[in-house]
């Protein structure tokens, strides 16, 4: 079994999206980045990744700047280029070019004490089907409470 420390995850993903498939890539980081993230002072709200000709950059993460650096610290929102193999990219870029498909971030973590992403090829959610899920969660609590209930 590995060791994962998670960093940090994107809750309202798997809320706001239907996730079709998940894949781990690398992080591109600079040393103030990864002491930061080590601290665990990173937000995936607002993120996600986008492919430009043969790279995939994510867009959106806050990373907060490293109080103990210098003054050649890291800008907290730059774009940072995700590792991945060239037929991983190919794949994902074909799928993202289908009506509907984006790639979003689910959470930051330390794998061997290297940095990963796990990115997800999501559908969007229609307003409705957030309250399918809502009321099926609900309903789920309820048939829990009543056989807990009953014992």
């Amino acid at each position: 079994m590995e060791k994962i420390k998670i960093v940090t995850e994107n809750r309202k993903a798997r809320h706001d999206y239907f996730v079709e498939d998940t894949i781990e890539a690398g992080i591109a980081l600079v040393g103030s980045e990864v002491k930061s993230l080590r601290l665990g002072r990173a937000n995936l709200k607002d993120s996600y990744a986008e492919i430009k000709g043969r790279e995939v950059f994510l867009r959106g993460m806050h990373i907060a700047p490293y109080e103990y650096s210098n003054r050649f610290n890291h800008d907290p929102l730059r774009a940072r280029k995700l590792l991945l193999h060239k037929h991983e990219i190919l794949k994902l870029a074909s799928k993202v070019r289908e009506r509907g498909y984006t790639l979003v971030p689910l959470k930051v973590y330390f794998k061997r004490g290297i940095a990963k992403v796990e990115l997800a090829l999501a559908k969007g959610k229609k307003s409705f089907d957030r309250r399918a899920d809502i009321a099926e969660r609900d309903a789920k609590r309820a048939i829990e409470r009543a056989i807990k209930a009953k014992r």
